[in-house]
């Protein structure tokens, strides 16, 4: 009987029909795939995955309380439902320094609103007020604000001073907040990892309109291009590998020619065919199709499956 390859998506329409299709093409017969069929969840139950890609958890809890599920039974998940519901964005950048990757200048704020069931002796251990002027001379300004464990730019602010901070943190209620120095770039470049050492390099430009992002050029020539997509290459495998991700994109604003990290916990990242490009979307089917079924090889049925990042050893 073929192994299962499924997936689970939201509205996507290129991506996941795709992918699906390079499965059934390289799979002979032996690996199948399918948009995933979820009629009950029952606790402990395997319902026969081998391998499930995950292209919308993020917004859905019963598909991540799925997920979980299904790793305990055996199946691969991509990527890892139970990272992905710890993982934050200040964590990781927390982390990137101890990498020795670069990263944006970053520090969090309380948030603006208590949250609910506190009260002022909640926050004794605060100080009132925070070190804004050290904060302030820290950052500098322009300046960017974004949730600390957000995503797809939403509540992402950028402030010009402290007096414009203070109007757009109040926007933001309960969030927790990063306040990030802007980073003034020459190149910008998308980076999709895919098994923590399939590398994919796009220039991209993140303030052209959604659809014309990947008709960018590297400005970088000759031998510092080189260089630069080595260097980008390596802090990418090493930044999936510490976070666990498997499939994944890493942005990186180059400054003074450093690859600064901007951007790497998109777990389900971009990949429609009408924004990403002919190339780039033949490149990531056929490689999520080659890792989907490495991974649907060593399935066994029953045997939990629950990867953890190696963030949590002492290397």
């Amino acid at each position: 009987m073929a192994k299962k390859i499924g997936i689970l998506f939201g509205m996507e329409d290129t991506f996941p029909w795709a992918f699906i299709d390079k499965v059934n093409e390289l799979g002979n017969g032996e690996y199948e795939a399918e948009a995933v069929k979820i009629d009950k969840l029952e606790q402990g139950a395997d319902y026969g995955y081998a391998v499930i890609i995950d292209r919308i958890s993020q917004d859905v809890p019963f598909y991540r309380a799925y997920l979980k599920n299904a790793a305990l039974m055996g199946t691969y998940v991509i990527n890892n439902p139970f990272w992905w519901s710890a993982d934050e964005k200040f964590f990781n950048n927390c982390l990137m320094t101890k990498l020795g990757i670069p990263v944006p200048k970053t520090v969090l704020l309380p948030s603006s609103e208590r949250p609910d069931d506190t009260s002022e002796k909640s926050f004794r251990n605060l100080s009132f007020p925070l070190d804004w002027d050290y904060i302030f001379d820290y950052i500098g300004f322009p300046a960017y604000m974004k949730p600390h464990d957000g995503g797809g730019w939403k509540s992402v602010f950028r402030v010009d001073s402290p007096e414009d901070m203070w109007l757009k943190l109040k926007e933001t209620d309960q969030l927790v907040m990063m306040l990030q120095e802007e980073i003034v770039f020459e190149d910008y470049y998308r980076v999709y990892c895919l098994g923590k050492k399939y590398v994919h390099i796009m220039p991209y430009a993140p303030t052209n309109p959604h659809h014309l992002r990947y008709a960018a050029e590297s400005k970088t020539k000759g031998k510092e291009l080189k260089e630069l997509l080595k260097t980008i290459k390596e802090y990418t495998i090493r930044i999936n590998e510490a976070l666990g991700y498997d499939f994944n994109t890493v942005e990186f604003a180059v400054r003074d020619g450093i690859p600064i990290a901007i951007d790497f916990c998109n777990p389900a990242p971009d990949a429609d065919k009408n924004s990403v490009g002919e190339e780039n979307f033949k490149w990531i089917v056929e490689n999520a199709a080659k890792l989907a079924i490495q991974k649907a090889k060593a399935y066994k049925p029953g045997k939990s499956n629950v990867p953890w990042g190696n963030f949590v050893t002492d290397k």
